[in-house]
């Protein structure tokens, strides 16, 4: 009742204080914006100019202020003699009030004691257009006016405070009176004794007290309770699975069953828990609670958790260190596997040679190979840096000893900070406060060190957590040490692999090309691919695989693609080459030891394609290997239905071959099995995935080639991959030219005119003279040594090449004339005057060629 007393007084004050301040201020702001308003109306400047400016002022200033609810407007001039009032009788008086701030061109208010009695009045300048102040206008209320606002507020609160004073009177009555009911009739000194008991004896006994209700919130918790299951301050009143108690603790509490020394861990602690419900009104409303801390019990649980946490890290490491042979993965995997078990953040550093595969020397340079930590933001040196130690860290001294370093309080460690002062410090003020560099030996090799550092526990690294860093980091060292000898291995035969895949296609004009290889991610297989240029302006298309991995696979890879470039080299056709090729890698099997029988070419498979850019047929065989797609230029794309044939190796059965003609801007699609197989789906299902990517027309090899990619190209292919995609061009009828031979040598010069006039409409004069004697010995030759039909035809590309066509298989050979000889000398000088020249074999005869290199400006163009 005396708060709702004190209230209602302040309240009042208030009112007087806020009414004196609201009304001066409404006061002054309606003077001000009803003088302003007039001193603007329209007209009033013309009537100041009339003989009797009362007459029409006087009327209008009367309505304005009934209407604006103010007391007065008093027009005046600039002597202050009035020219309106709301007592006539004024008007031609002096104004009463202070007029110079507004002759100045201020708005003016003020508080005076006027003709109406006290006043409150803002006094508002008339300008002329020239800024002239002709005269000035007063609006105001009188101060009676004014404080009959708060009168009229004066008895609202008075009944508010009435009103209060009632409700009050009532409550503290009602309060009163459940109080004794609950307090079963105690006094004030009763309760208050009773009360300082209860404090006393819940704050000074050793054993926790909890209390809660039917609704699972914690009544009451004492301070042993927690300071055992660490409770927050303001825990009471909290459910109980809210205010972060251990979760086993939690559910005992709220489930409200009986327990009797049941033994609960929380957190570090183990705790003998007891649990009754209350029944204040005979029915069970909460659980009395109390808890005993065993200390015993707890130094045992301790050594045990230390000694199952140290298992469960060398358990874990055993695992989960090592899934792969890569290096720096490996050193990941460690890093993981010691956060936040171990350390709250570790580093892994390896000598930079050990990256790439080799052992590394004394005072090497440490790579940041791996970072873990619980949180991303922290100073130490960013993955990928090269570190260069100085020997006081104890990094350097630990890589030069062998030891593992152990540095409980990194503020004292000045060799430490001499390293890098301001990341150092940046170290320190983070929080990370203690540090073991644990060499990482192998074999007599240290390879790196491993940094486990300390931030949130409080309490340094000891000589137990050293011995335990050591013994992982010694397990780790030994898998790190494989990964090393695998990455050297790995690097081999990459490097190997890549000397033997062509770097560079040869330039040709028959197809373009695009391609691509990617080993697999075990190591490096036999898959390969070829693009090999052929007389006539023909190409070869070659892809390979051999079965395996490893150093001699890519070796005899190489071996097989040397032997293609040989065997095309003799103009074979693709099903004579693949029989070569076959009986090839039977020798090899046969020819090497047993180890090399039992781990080398267990099989082989290759796809031979031949396309010539003048008739666009493409002649291809296989053994054994996956079939080409044909895309068609619309984008139709077909898997060809060439014979499979065995696979190299094995013998005793022939080679078919196809031909197909293709039209320009078609694309041939060569790739090994590795690209369309995979173990989440079949062949069938990758060829179709492949088909599908290739269906789209007007398209470039290029483009094609990143579609199959995008949709087959694992993330960690499991075999080689090799791809390639060649859109076929055409020699058009402008680059070549063809003539038939009668049977009779005097029609030789009448080939030659016809060759001589070729060559100038293409602007190759230069080589006519050579050119006719080339046409003149090897036509002569078909003619008289060769059989009918006899054809001639000179094509235009990269070279310039003569073939002369006849029906016999008869090949000639080159003789090297003896001074007394008489003939013997054509070959020979077909062979000094062209740059290549050679013979391959038609199913209707042979064809003899020769090329000879362009002019510079003209082989530009190509």
């Amino acid at each position: 009742m005396a708060i709702v007393v004190l209230l209602g007084a302040g309240a009042l004050l208030a009112l007087v204080l806020q009414s004196r301040y609201d009304t001066d201020r409404e006061a002054r702001n309606r003077s001000v914006s009803v003088a302003q308003t007039f001193a603007h109306s329209l007209g009033l400047q013309e009537a100041l100019k009339t003989p009797d400016p009362s007459a029409i002022i006087q009327p209008l200033a009367e309505e304005t202020r009934k209407v604006a609810g103010v007391d007065f407007i008093v027009v005046m001039d600039t002597d202050g003699i009035r020219y309106s009032h709301p007592q006539p009788d004024r008007i031609g008086e002096r104004f009463v009030g202070t007029i110079e701030p507004s002759l100045a061109g201020e708005v003016h208010t003020e508080s005076v004691e006027g003709p109406l009695g006290k006043e409150i009045q803002a006094i508002v300048p008339v300008t002329s257009p020239e800024g002239e102040v002709i005269a000035l206008v007063s609006a105001g209320l009188t101060v009676e006016n004014v404080t009959g606002i708060a009168d009229r507020q004066l008895p609202v609160i008075l009944l508010a405070i009435a009103g209060g004073l009632a409700l009050a009177t009532v409550g503290t009555a009602l309060i009163s009176r459940r109080l004794r009911r609950q307090t079963h009739g105690l006094g004030t000194q009763e309760m208050t004794r009773m009360y300082e008991h209860h404090d006393a004896v819940l704050h000074a006994v050793r054993e926790g007290v909890l209390i809660t209700d039917d609704e699972g919130r914690l009544l009451l918790a004492n301070d042993e309770a927690g300071r055992l299951l660490g409770l927050p301050d303001d825990a009471e009143g909290r459910p109980v699975d809210e205010v972060g108690m251990d979760r086993r603790m939690a559910e005992l509490l709220l489930s409200g069953r009986e327990a009797t020394d049941e033994v609960l861990e929380a957190g570090d602690r183990l705790l003998v828990v007891n649990q009754r419900p209350t029944r204040p009104h005979g029915r069970p409303q909460g659980s009395a609670v109390t808890i005993r801390d065993s200390t015993e019990m707890q130094l045992l649980s301790s050594r045990a958790e230390t000694a199952r946490r140290r298992l469960k890290l060398l358990y874990d490491a055993g695992g989960d260190i090592g899934t792969t042979l890569d290096l720096v993965r490996t050193a990941q995997e460690l890093a993981d596997v010691a956060v936040p078990q171990f350390a709250d953040f570790v580093t892994v550093d390896l000598a930079d040679p050990v990256l790439e595969g080799e052992e590394p020397g004394p005072g090497a340079d440490m790579r940041r190979t791996a970072v873990s930590g619980i949180r991303p933001d922290h100073p130490l040196y960013p993955l990928g840096t090269l570190i260069d130690f100085l020997p006081s860290t104890p990094q350097a001294r630990g890589y030069g000893t062998g030891e593992a370093e152990l540095v409980p309080d990194l503020n004292e460690a000045p060799g430490w900070h001499a390293q890098d002062p301001p990341r150092t410090s940046a170290i320190v003020g983070y929080g990370i406060h203690s540090l073991i560099a644990a060499p990482l030996k192998a074999r007599g090799v240290v390879l790196g060190v491993v940094n486990f550092w300390r931030s949130q526990k409080p309490e340094p690294f000891d000589e137990d957590d050293l011995s335990l860093a050591e013994e992982l980091v010694g397990r780790a060292a030994v898998t790190m040490d494989n990964a090393r000898r695998y990455t050297r291995e790995h690097t081999l035969a990459v490097t190997l692999q890549r000397s033997l895949l062509p770097q560079d296609l040869p330039e040709q004009s028959a197809v373009d090309v695009a391609h691509f290889y990617q080993p697999a991610q075990s190591g490096v297989g036999g898959d390969w691919f070829d693009v090999i240029p052929l007389p006539g302006s023909r190409v070869g298309l070659v892809v390979g695989d051999v079965v395996g991995h490893g150093l001699h696979a890519a070796a005899t890879m190489g071996r097989l693609r040397t032997a293609v470039h040989n065997f095309s080299s003799l103009d074979l056709p693709p099903d004579e080459l693949l029989a070569r090729l076959d009986n090839l890698v039977q020798r090899m099997d046969e020819e090497g030891d047993s180890t090399a029988r039992n781990g080398g070419v267990l099989g082989a498979t290759c796809l031979y394609a031949v396309y010539d850019p003048i008739s666009q047929n493409c002649t291809m065989a296989r053994a054994g290997h996956m079939p080409p797609l044909v895309v068609d230029p619309d984008g139709t794309t077909t898997i060809s239905e060439l014979p499979a044939g065995p696979p190299l190796g094995l013998g005793g059965m022939p080679f078919e071959t196809m031909e197909l003609h293709l039209a320009e801007g078609s694309q041939l699609v060569l790739y090994t099995d590795g690209l369309v197989e995979e173990r989440s789906r079949d062949i069938a299902e990758g060829v179709e995935r492949l088909r599908t990517a290739l269906s789209h027309p007007d398209r470039d090899p290029h483009a094609s080639r990143r579609a199959v990619l995008d949709a087959l190209l694992p993330s960690r292919p499991a075999d080689d991959i090799a791809l390639l995609i060649a859109r076929t061009r055409t020699l058009g009828p402008g680059r070549v030219a063809q003539w038939d031979v009668p049977s009779d040598p005097s029609e030789v010069g009448a080939i030659r005119s016809l060759a001589a006039k070729q060559l100038e409409e293409w602007g190759l004069e230069e080589l006519a003279f050579t050119t006719e004697l080339i046409l003149s010995e090897l036509i002569t030759n078909a003619i008289r040594y060769g059989a009918a039909p006899v054809r001639v035809r000179l094509l235009r590309d990269r070279t310039l090449t003569c073939e002369v066509w006849d029906g016999s298989s008869t090949a000639p050979h080159l003789r090297y004339a003896a001074t007394t000889d008489e003939g013997g000398r054509g070959l020979f000088l077909v062979a000094q005057l062209s740059e290549h020249w050679g013979t391959r074999y038609t199913p209707e005869g042979k064809v003899i060629w020769a090329e000879q290199t362009l002019p510079t400006a003209d082989s530009a163009l190509f």
